[in-house]
């Protein structure tokens, strides 16, 4: 009995999605015999001889406004190129409007023609030609709107999406083009998506993506231009913006489209769940990147060492520190290693290092010229700060020379500590040069006990001559 009342469910689920499936086939028939009428429609219209005159007008304002673009658009090149002080947004909007002479040229013709044929005879008779020039209207604002998107990819799919929409709009087949998206439709139980709440989904998020980026270049190029706030803290408030921007664009554009989020908790959170075992380490990345910005051990510009890599920190991602080296290497260190390693930060609290060199004279040399000497020529180097002085000490006396340390202070590591210490060698060599001052080597005296050389078995034997 059971057996066959599965069996029964069963046929009368098969039976339901056949009668939906042959409803949306139907429907998507119906619409698509209404577009092609309504094309026939246009077609018999474009055959009529008022119809074929506004055609030919338009294809002959298209040849004028290429001829327009190519006899004005050097001249407005040249005139461009000498605007050479003028703010960058003024030159990429100039360049913009370059770019698409013909079309402005074009819509600027065809308005003019659709005025003319309204006063000359009746607006029947122009009513193609101004269908044509709102189409190349529209256009031309989503292009000159679009450019505002960086990304290339994003720009072409608002880009298209606009410009198919804003056609259907004007042409009047927009709900036509509706139903056919809405009834290619996958439905599972209550859940049902179609290609109409695909396309909104795209465009929506898309163009709200883009107001997002938008708005966080702007805010993060005003917050990175405020010297009121340290360099760690711009970095965290830029990072936070990017992420509420974006996560509230994703917000809205989902609930815009009519998509229920509570139903997806279960299955968030499941996948939270397994975000956190199998990516334990990016976690870990990002949560030492914000300790590191809150804290401010570490900001943009400070020199560091960790382990063998001596550089200065380039930018402080999200998941990694960015640190260039002097020979051009640039290192991706992982935020967990900043925190748990030692790092030596030569430039946390301010920009001052002091460098040691040591060095040794004769014995027979004054102590008291050669500290003078090594002091004077440490302060003619360049990059050596005078206002903290450098000094000299002795630090023992060696088997062949008195030690000396001579200590100095410099404010831009990142131009390099092994040059600036070779430049307070030379001078060093110059000053105890012209001075007399000797720097001695380890020289070693060999002694032969018992008076006379000891017999070479290459020397020939007297006896033997």
């Amino acid at each position: 009995m059971a057996e066959h009342t599965q069996s029964t469910a069963t046929a009368s689920d098969a039976e339901t999605s056949a009668d939906a499936a042959q409803e949306v086939v139907a429907e998507v028939v119906d619409v698509g015999q209404s577009l092609l009428e309504q094309g026939e429609l246009l077609l018999n219209s474009l055959m009529r001889p008022w119809n074929a005159y506004q055609v030919g007008i338009a294809i002959a304002l298209v040849v004028v406004a290429h001829l327009l673009r190519a006899l004005l658009g050097p001249p407005i090149r040249e005139w461009m190129g000498s605007r050479e002080g003028w703010p960058k947004w003024r030159m990429r909007i100039l360049v913009v409007v370059h770019q698409r002479l013909r079309p402005i040229f074009f819509v600027l013709l065809i308005w003019a023609a659709v005025l003319i044929m309204r006063e000359v005879t009746w607006p029947s008779r122009s009513y193609l030609l101004s269908v044509i020039a709102s189409l190349a209207t529209a256009w031309l604002i989503v292009v000159f709107g679009t450019r505002l998107i960086r990304s290339i990819f994003l720009r072409r799919l608002v880009r298209y999406g606009a410009w198919t929409w804003v056609t259907l709009y004007l042409l009047g087949v927009l709900e036509e083009a509706e139903r056919i998206l809405d009834a290619a439709a996958l439905e599972v139980g209550e859940f049902r998506i179609s290609m109409l709440l695909v396309v909104q989904g795209i465009v929506i998020i898309g163009v709200l993506l883009a107001l997002a980026r938008f708005a966080t270049s702007t805010t993060s190029a005003r917050v990175q231009s405020n010297e009121s706030i340290s360099p760690s803290m711009r970095v965290l408030i830029v990072k936070v913006v990017q992420i509420a921007f974006y996560a509230l664009a994703f917000y809205i554009g989902v609930k815009a489209i009519g998509i229920d989020l509570t139903g997806l908790a279960v299955l968030s959170g499941a996948i939270g769940v397994g975000l956190g075992f199998g990516l334990q380490k990016v976690v870990s990345n990002l949560v030492s990147g914000v300790i590191i910005l809150l804290d401010k051990s570490i900001k943009p510009g400070d020199v560091i060492s960790l382990g063998e890599t001596f550089g200065w920190i380039n930018t402080l991602g999200a998941r990694y520190a960015s640190v260039v080296t002097r020979d051009g290497k640039e290192y991706l260190i992982p935020n967990e290693d900043l925190i748990t390693n030692q790092v030596v930060n030569w430039s946390h609290s301010n920009d001052y290092v002091r460098l040691d060199i040591y060095f040794g004279t004769a014995y027979h040399d004054d102590p008291y010229k050669v500290r003078e000497l090594a002091i004077n020529a440490a302060k003619g180097v360049e990059r050596v700060l005078s206002f903290k002085a450098p000094v000299c000490h002795i630090v023992g006396f060696g088997d062949s020379s008195v030690d000396y340390i001579l200590r100095f202070w410099i404010k831009d590591p990142t131009g390099g500590l092994t040059n600036i210490r070779g430049n307070v060698y030379l001078a060093l060599w110059d000053a105890f040069q012209e001075n007399d001052i000797s720097i001695p080597f380890p020289q070693r005296e060999v002694k032969v006990m018992g008076g006379q050389m000891p017999a070479s078995h290459d020397s020939p034997d007297p006896q033997h001559d």
